[in-house]
Parts: structure tokens; sequence; C-alpha cells
């Protein structure tokens, strides 16, 4: 979906937050930044959304939310049935997962998977341009963290998706 930033503010209260749902699953920052149309330009709406997110991230159910909207890197198989709202971005935005040998998808999937078990939460990162191996990575680098730091890395992550998506639905 291509939307124009003028459809956009037109849209009723339920549209605008469907359509920015696709971008972040937090419905709380999705509802607040629709509450605020119209906005002038995509960088105001970009501006906008990062205020929202820099409070909505702090409440740990609102974060948890937005990361559910996500599968584990190089799980892209389960996108068409869980992450139906942001599966052509995530496809997309985890390319390079698909082109990874499969020593690296392995250790993908057990750094995941301890990752998980070890946090409550997926690992996620801005995977746009990274290959498997970077975000595997990146992975086992921020395994060792504690939680606390962990959710300010999710947070922060999950910023620099919603903002790519916001462009990407607005191009």
């Amino acid at each position: 979906m291509s939307l124009t930033l003028a459809q956009f503010n037109d849209f009723d209260q339920d549209q605008a937050t469907s359509a920015l749902l696709t971008c972040c699953t937090s419905s709380r920052w999705a509802h607040n930044v629709a509450s605020a149309r119209p906005f002038e330009t995509l960088e105001a709406l970009i501006a906008h959304s990062d205020t929202v997110w820099s409070k909505v991230q702090q409440q740990e159910s609102d974060l948890l939310e937005a990361l559910d909207g996500h599968p584990q890197i190089g799980n892209v198989a389960t996108l068409k049935e869980k992450y139906r709202n942001t599966a052509d971005s995530a496809a997309h935005e985890q390319s390079g997962a698909n082109e990874a040998d499969d020593e690296v998808l392995e250790a993908l999937a057990q750094g995941n998977q301890a990752y998980l078990d070890k946090f409550g939460f997926i690992f996620i990162v801005f995977a746009t341009g990274k290959s498997a191996k970077q975000m595997l990575d990146l992975l086992l680098a921020r395994l060792p963290n504690e939680r606390t730091t962990e959710l300010v890395n999710a947070a922060t992550e999950q910023n620099k998706i919603t903002r790519l998506r916001l462009n990407k639905l607005f191009e």
C-alpha cells in the first residue's frame, strides 16, 4: 500500500490507525500518531512519530506489542501466517537472511531461541542492508546484555524500522 499524505490526512481515525499499524504494531503508538493529523509534511509526521514512540516505548507492554509484530530474523516462513500486516515489509527488510548458507541460518535460529529464552522477546535489529552473518554477529554481541539494556536496544531498532516503513508507506 502506498498513500499520499493528503489521503492519510483524510482517513477516519480507524483507517489512519490501520495504515500506521503496517509500520508498527503498537496500538497506542498508531492511535496517538493518527490522532495528531493532519500533517503538513512527511517529515512532520515522522518527527511526531518519534515523539510518540519516545513515550510509548517506556511502557514495556507497548514495546512488547510492537515487537510481537515482527518475525524472528531468518524465520520469513511465518510471515504470511502470524505477521500478515507487516509481511511485505519484513520480507524485504530481512532479504539478507535469504542469501545465507545453512550454517549461518542454523546459528541464527539457535541464537534467536537463546535470545527469546533469556529476554522473553524476539531479537530485533534494523536488518535492511545487513547480511545474515552481520545480523548473527549483532545478535551474539547483544546476547550477554541485561534485559533492561535489550529493551532499550529493541526500542531503538523498532523506531528505525518504523521510520523506514513510514517512508515506504508514503512513497
